[in-house]
């Protein structure tokens, strides 16, 4: 018998009994699709919070103010002090100082409520520098961002998020309006490209104006020099850890600390916070791939009993055929082949529906699903693995009834 003429038999074995072998293929095609999605689900979500992430800034790190401790003993967490300055800032900046840090941004943030007309909205308002937008990784949209004179200056102007300025205005058409923080008028000089959420943060919600302008009219006092955050951009990439290792040598002096151990600041790197992000979901992915490959193995029985059926129900065809001559060889690559054809449209049809869900659910779930080729293809060889695999034994068996036997059977 060729291979052609065993190929024709076995889809026609599996024809002839369709509904059982429907039901069989289904036990496949739910792992097979479960399995890509699982993996695709892994991947869209490692994507992104590395995309979130990235959105704080290209090789960037982040200088925090290290905790505070109460007179009763309590303590705050990281950023609860204020040992962060304007003047450790400019240090930072400076190229003889740290020669891998390419740009420094530092911020003051506080929340305070903004009127225009008669419209209020409270949201976050941050003091920094120019090099803010460059650091941030942000652009804009409309208008133009404050320049080094209105820092100098102290001029009274702001840049608003495309939020901010709908929930004001109703519109992002704003460069020229004005809009009243704590009484000061400050003008809209312009409007940042959108930029959506990071974790649990609105970039898009945010009013954004020169240091010294909050200096002098937002936070003022004795803090007035005090920053929330440092965001440091090292020259490239590869010069990210040179670039940790100046600005921790360098504040360490600043703030007259001899060891790392007492420092009172934090320095949180990207790479950190997306390894991290990625181990754990990497773990996950590994995890529920490992629950969704049982129903695999569900299949693969399914596969097996289906086929030692069909050994029952054929028992005199084979008897049959081995008196007329076929080899042990030929009955079991039938059967084998048949076992083959049921894996093989599981992972297919499995495939199929895993690759249209994944364009589905982003959609409904508000993650992204990215779809894994070598995913997709590893799916339909173990589907047609399992067909084999499981095939095996229904097949030996076939291939050794005795022809007196078999056509003895009723």
């Amino acid at each position: 018998m060729t291979w052609m003429e065993t190929l024709r038999t076995g889809w026609a074995a599996v024809r002839t009994h369709a509904l059982r072998s429907i039901l069989t293929v289904l036990g496949i095609l739910i792992g097979i699709a479960a399995v890509i999605l699982t993996v695709g689900l892994g991947l869209g979500t490692q994507k992104d919070v590395s995309a979130q992430i990235s959105e704080l800034g290209s090789n960037l790190l982040i200088v925090r103010p290290g905790s505070s401790t109460t007179s009763e003993g309590v303590r705050g967490g990281f950023g609860s002090r204020t040992t962060l300055t304007t003047a450790d800032a400019e240090a930072l900046a400076s190229s003889v100082n740290a020669p891998d840090i390419a740009k420094v941004a530092a911020e003051k943030t506080t929340s305070a409520s903004l009127e225009a007309n008669d419209t209020n909205w409270t949201t976050q308002v941050t003091g920094t520098t120019t090099d803010w937008l460059d650091v941030r990784g942000r652009s804009i949209a409309t208008g133009a961002f404050f320049t080094a004179d209105d820092e100098t200056s102290r001029a009274k102007v702001v840049v608003l998020g495309p939020e901010t300025a709908t929930e004001l205005f109703g519109t992002t058409r704003v460069v020229g309006q004005t809009v009243t923080v704590n009484g000061t008028e400050l003008r809209v000089v312009g409007v940042l490209e959108s930029q959506g959420a990071s974790g649990d943060s609105d970039l898009d919600d945010v009013a954004v104006l020169p240091m010294s302008t909050s200096a002098d009219f937002l936070t003022g006092g004795l803090s007035r020099n005090a920053v929330s955050t440092i965001y440091v951009q090292a020259a490239s990439t590869d010069q990210l850890n040179a670039a940790y290792q100046e600005a921790e040598t360098l504040l360490l002096n600043l703030h007259g600390i001899t060891s790392a151990d007492g420092a009172d600041f934090t320095i949180n790197s990207q790479d950190a916070l997306v390894s991290t992000a990625t181990a754990v979901y990497k773990t996950l992915t590994i995890l529920l791939t490992g629950i969704a490959a049982l129903s695999l193995l569900v299949g693969g029985i399914g596969v097996m009993n289906i086929m030692l059926v069909s050994v029952t129900e054929r028992t005199r065809e084979i008897g049959l055929r081995k008196a007329l001559g076929a080899p042990p060889w030929a009955i079991r690559r039938q059967f084998l082949v048949e076992a083959t054809v049921l894996g093989l449209s599981g992972g297919v049809l499995g495939a199929v529906l895993g690759i249209v869900a994944a364009q589905v659910l982003p959609g409904l779930l508000d993650t992204s699903v990215v779809v894994s080729g070598a995913a997709v293809a590893g799916a339909v060889a173990v589907a047609m693995g399992i067909g084999l695999v499981f095939g095996v034994y229904p097949a030996t068996r076939a291939a050794r009834l005795a022809p007196i036997d078999a056509l003895r059977a009723e």
